[in-house]
């Protein structure tokens, strides 16, 4: 190991023992906690589900949607990302921009991932999303909030920088998913549950997430990430989150 990744593991080390001392609500990892608590308990088998901004990775594994018999649509703005998922992942591909989609109104659950972030028009994609689902349906989404140190350097800095750090101080990003422009568009807890509401889509749950790895790497600059959460949250609290994640329900009555 080189001297700058023994530097970066210490440093890790330290801000994860750091991160012991906090209260257990701020150290939850919000992207395994959507994955592993909130997503399970709403796959259902002879369901109709959409996967939008899956691309190569759905959440649903060919085996699992054949167990399940659920019919998974997938939907990206990348005919080459579709085209990499497994073998079966899903039974209809679309390829188009979420943000001017329009559903059928069929879906029992709408699966969307770290997908919102990526979107310029956010209000667009809720609106897609709301015309997908059947009135009783369901979409569960998680997403960077925008008031997140990280993702407002990442929008200030030049996608060449920004990428060739990412991918330095965390190699293994190189090969997933990360690096891909983020607008954060409207992407705060408090925007996002007014724009639902606007289009017939109701709060059945809500989580808050206060953790993030990015600085990490460098122990003084994560207690200054932490300082600058707290200051945050005294200004304009839940909207201060790192993350969060909703499941929201499409009312009966809405037409999308």
């Amino acid at each position: 190991m080189s001297i700058i990744r023994k530097f970066i593991a210490f440093n890790q080390r330290l801000s994860l023992a750091f991160d012991r001392l906090l209260p257990d609500r701020l150290t939850v990892d919000g992207n395994g906690y959507f994955q592993t608590y909130v997503l399970p308990p709403l796959i259902q088998p002879d369901e109709r589900v959409y996967d939008l901004g899956g691309g190569s990775r759905p959440y649903l594994s060919p085996d699992q949607k054949a167990a399940l018999n659920i019919h998974v649509t997938g939907l990206d703005i990348s005919g080459e990302e579709l085209s990499a998922a497994p073998a079966g992942a899903y039974d209809r591909q679309i390829v188009g921009d979420l943000c001017q989609f329009v559903g059928q109104g069929e879906a029992d659950l709408v699966i969307c991932q770290s997908t919102l972030e990526h979107l310029h028009d956010v209000e667009g994609a809720l609106r897609a999303i709301s015309s997908s689902l059947k009135p009783g349906g369901r979409v569960a989404f998680f997403c960077p909030c925008r008031n997140a140190l990280f993702a407002r350097f990442n929008i200030v800095l030049p996608e060449d920088l920004k990428k060739r750090l990412l991918f330095f101080l965390f190699p293994g990003k190189a090969t997933g998913h990360d690096g891909f422009k983020a607008y954060y568009d409207k992407c705060k807890p408090s925007l996002i549950e007014a724009i639902s509401r606007r289009h017939g889509m109701q709060i059945e749950m809500r989580r808050l997430f206060w953790k993030s790895s990015y600085f990490s790497v460098f122990f003084p600059a994560y207690l200054g990430w932490r300082l600058y959460q707290a200051a945050m949250w005294l200004l304009v609290r839940d909207d201060a989150a790192e993350t969060f994640c909703y499941v929201l329900i499409k009312d009966d009555a809405s037409v999308g």
